[in-house]
């Protein structure tokens, strides 16, 4: 017989594959001599095997579960099923991966009838014992029967306002006596049987129902979100009850050893007295904040706080942790590593590196390359926000900052998000069933709950701002309105919502990207150290090169030059060039292009320095640069002092049908060589000028499109007969190479040969791709969501690299090219250097570097760390 359940002091942190995080955790709790109520665990492997048996509990379950029972009635001293001194349990999920509010709870179960009225002679209180009888109706009502939570909260807001009181503890004994016997009568006309009076009953029924819960709608939709396995199951832990309901000196909390949004080295978090968990993560009732205990209860604060430090340096991470008081006596009843905004995370390592708590290299490991992303959230524009009325403050919850159409449901919140609408989801307070609305939207806001709540906790987890607990507002969610103190916004109102402060304004305020913080530039630099490749950056102008540095890029791997001729005199001139007759026609033009190109250039080597800097000469095909509808034609024919029709003809000459295939690129080159030999000739010359103000000019000059070795000899030769003319001229040496970018499957299978030729490689993963799949990018939008729902691609390839197809081309490539060049230089400027599981496979093939956009450096360096590290 398999053992199928653990007691707490059987297991420890090591099972939690076995056991989910929360029984790990509890069982390591145990062991350390912490305060925790007793309890065992029921493993994700007994989910597994509940499944497999066609949702049956095995009889072997049945009995270790009865085995396990007997063993917590001795501990507690209270028999399970008695109605004279009844013990009574809480069953929680726990899935290997913390997945909070996705799945369900029951409290104080084991009472019936008989043992609530034994439970309030014992403790001499009837409220407090049918607070805990009705609780227990509902919770088992709404998890194991599915009845509708909104029947039991109807009834209670009813009873509430029939009795003019605003909180549940403002309830009476008499009161909860009567809505316990209204939660039975919903509880029997929903299921058409009674609420069951027999504990065991109740706990099978309680821990087929957590099984089930693993594939509820809303677990399903956040481990899609979280990419979380679904073959993994949950477990369930059952555990003897401690009452936070209990009167003004028992209470419940939820706390974290530093602050989640903020990172700063502090205990955070919330508590409320005469409570049950629920009430606070469910933002029924709006908490006190954690610093407030040590006022009300000093001695439990101080215990409190001594354990939440133990229990971080335990894990050597920031601990999330659940806790409840009866009585004046502290219980732990979770701990896991909590849940934090990226800015926090970044703050918390770098600081308990120099805390010496942890080493760099765990600093560096414990940071998701998509949460670097997360770092560049948006905020307001300072001076339309101080422009735009304020409506209410809340929470800051969940930094960022979003403006959107307010919404009040997840369906319609989902249903405005697919029609291309920006969505703001605006609640009461979020529940687990919001998930769908809360994905799809830019910000989250709740009128109750705190900076514990479901919405918060959630929103910090998918790096969504959010403003929780925002009392200034009156939400009707059935009107599909909001109340405020100057008015009334209703549903497909535009407001903004700033999650680091707490505000929200009527109308749309301009976003920016915020500014780095001094934790994140002082991690960034930790992180070449501990890398094998280097991160360059594409960037085209000086204000990107400038954004690439800041962050620690090495060099820009990729400056498109076509990027300089779109605009202005450029494009006049470009046009003249691509409309010329012959070689003389185009003197000229080229003539006021090299001009241009010279300060483009001299503009980029200031910005770069002594940088790196990869130039691509240019590449798209002739037509990208000419109008398209009839009025351009009509006014650029004007311009050029030529006939539409003459025009028109000369753009039917240079179009392609297929670019990818057309006349672009190094082509261009062999039929037009003075077109790369004027941008050769602005480089050169602008590298010397850059040169003599004192700093160290080395071009890298990349030829696209390359197909054969002869190709790149040709032109090769005639960049280097030019370039060889403007050193003569201006009689200086200059150092610099020629190279090529890898983007034809033909240039992998024979770059042994071109690598003859070329001074490096540089692959261009997105034309690689194409060639590769024999489709555009524009062609997969067509048809990428029903490959990627039906399993055809396991990803889209221009976001992430196809390893099996282009990345054995990829291999090839490079196996070749170092034949011919064992040092020859080889990196990827394709966006797919900043996708962190493209990076692992470029360290595993030997690049020396990765190019990526600007905005995407920081999280290409720390997937370069952690591809160096874990090799």
């Amino acid at each position: 017989m398999s053992t199928l359940v653990y007691l707490f002091e059987e297991g420890n942190r090591s099972m939690k594959g076995l056991l989910g995080g929360k029984g790990a955790n509890l069982a390591e709790m145990t062991n350390l001599g912490l305060p925790v109520p007793p309890g065992f665990t029921i493993t994700t492997a007994a989910c597994n095997l509940y499944f497999k048996e066609a949702e049956k509990m095995s009889p072997d379950l049945i009995k270790q579960i009865r085995i396990a029972i007997l063993s917590l009635e001795e501990k507690m001293n209270r028999k399970f099923d008695d109605h004279e001194n009844p013990l009574l349990v809480s069953v929680r999920s726990g899935s290997v991966f913390s997945m909070p509010g996705m799945m369900d709870t029951i409290l104080n179960l084991g009472l019936n009838d008989d043992s609530v009225q034994s439970l309030a002679k014992q403790l001499n209180d009837q409220r407090f014992a049918y607070d805990c009888y009705r609780r227990l109706i509902q919770m088992f009502g709404e998890v194991v029967k599915e009845i509708p939570k909104a029947k039991f909260e109807n009834a209670l807001e009813k009873l509430k306002k029939a009795k003019n009181v605003q909180n549940d503890t403002d309830l009476t004994a008499t009161d909860l006596m009567a809505l316990t016997e209204t939660f039975k009568e919903i509880y029997q006309q929903y299921t058409k049987e009674a609420f069951p009076q027999q504990a065991e009953d109740q706990l099978l029924l309680a821990v087929e129902a957590v099984f089930k819960s693993w594939f509820n709608p809303r677990a399903k939709i956040y481990r899609d979100l979280h990419q979380i396995s679904e073959s993994l199951g949950t477990a369930v832990n059952i555990q003897a009850m401690v009452f936070g309901n209990a009167g003004e000196t028992s209470g419940t909390g939820v706390a974290f050893t530093r602050n989640p949004a903020t990172g700063e080295k502090k205990l955070f978090g919330e508590f409320l007295l005469n409570a049950q968990g629920e009430d606070v993560v469910a933002g029924i009732r709006t908490p006190e904040p954690i610093a407030d205990l040590k006022a009300k209860m000093p001695a439990v604060y101080q215990q409190f706080e001594k354990l939440a430090a133990q229990l971080e340096k335990h894990y050597q991470d920031v601990q999330d942790i659940e806790f409840t008081i009866e009585n004046g006596k502290l219980y732990l009843l979770q701990t896991r590593n909590g849940k934090r905004t990226a800015q926090a995370a970044i703050q918390i390592v770098v600081d308990m590196v120099n805390e010496g708590l942890i080493t760099k290299e765990e600093a560096i490991l414990s940071i998701d390359a998509p949460l670097i992303s997360k770092l560049l959230h948006p905020i307001f524009d300072e001076v339309n926000e101080k422009k735009t009325p304020l409506i209410a403050t809340g929470l800051p919850a969940s930094p960022g900052a979003a403006s959107g159409k307010v919404y009040f449901d997840a369906v319609s919140a989902k249903a405005a998000a697919e029609q291309g609408e920006k969505v703001i989801l605006v609640r009461s307070e979020t529940s687990p069933e919001d998930i769908e609305g809360m994905v799809v939207s830019e910000a989250i806001v709740t009128s109750r709950g705190g900076m514990t709540s479901h919405a918060a906790v959630v929103a910090r987890g998918m790096g969504t701002c959010c403003v929780a607990g925002c009392g200034q507002l009156i939400v009707h969610e059935q009107e599909k309105v909001i109340f405020y103190d100057q008015g009334e916004i209703h549903e497909g109102e535009v407001i903004s919502v700033d999650g680091g402060t707490g505000k929200l304004y009527l109308g749309e305020i301009p976003t920016q990207v915020a500014g780095e913080n001094p934790a994140f530039k002082e991690f960034l630099q930790w992180l070449p150290a501990f890398s094998d490749l280097k991160v360059r950056a594409n960037a085209d102008t000086p204000r990107d090169i400038q954004t690439a540095l800041d962050f620690g890029a090495s060099g820009i791997g990729l400056v498109r030059t076509e990027h300089m001729f779109f605009e202005g005199k450029r494009l006049f001139n470009m046009r003249k060039l691509i409309l010329a007759k012959d070689f003389v026609e185009r003197k000229g033009p080229l003539a006021n292009l090299l001009k241009i190109q010279t300060q483009d250039f001299e503009a980029i080597f200031r910005a770069t320095k002594e940088h790196a800097v990869t130039i691509r000469l240019l590449d798209p095909p002739l037509h990208e640069f000419l109008p398209k509808t009839e009025d351009e034609i009509v006014t650029v024919a004007g311009q050029m002092g030529i006939r539409p029709d003459q025009l028109s003809a000369r753009i039917g000459e240079l179009e392609e049908v297929n670019p990818m295939l057309g006349h672009r690129g190094c082509r261009l080159a062999v039929t037009y060589p003075e077109i790369y030999e004027m941008q050769v000739e602005a480089m050169i010359k602008s590298a010397i000028t850059v040169s003599k103000e004192g700093h160290q000019i080395t071009p890298e000059i990349m030829v696209p499109l390359i197909g054969s070795k002869k190709e790149l000899q040709v032109i090769k030769a005639s960049l280097i007969k030019k370039i060889e003319e403007v050193l003569t001229v201006e009689r200086v040496t200059l150092n610099y190479t020629i190279g090529t970018m890898i983007e034809i499957p033909r240039a992998c299978v024979t770059a042994d040969q071109i690598a003859e030729e070329a001074d490096f490689f540089s692959f261009g993963t997105n034309d690689l791709t194409q060639l590769t799949y024999g489709f555009s990018r524009d062609d997969i939008a067509k048809f990428v969501g029903e490959y990627l729902g039906k399993g055809i691609l396991p990803q889209d390839p221009f976001q992430s690299l196809d390893i099996e197809g282009v990345g054995s081309l990829i291999r090839i490539a490079v196996e070749k090219g170092r034949q011919t060049k064992p040092n020859l230089k080889i990196g990827v400027c394709g966006e797919v250097g900043g996708d962190p599981a493209s990076i692992a496979f470029f360290k595993e093939v030997g690049l020396n570097y990765v190019s990526c956009s600007p905005y995407r450096v920081p999280i290409a360096l720390l997937a370069c760390s952690h591809a160096t590290l874990k090799a």
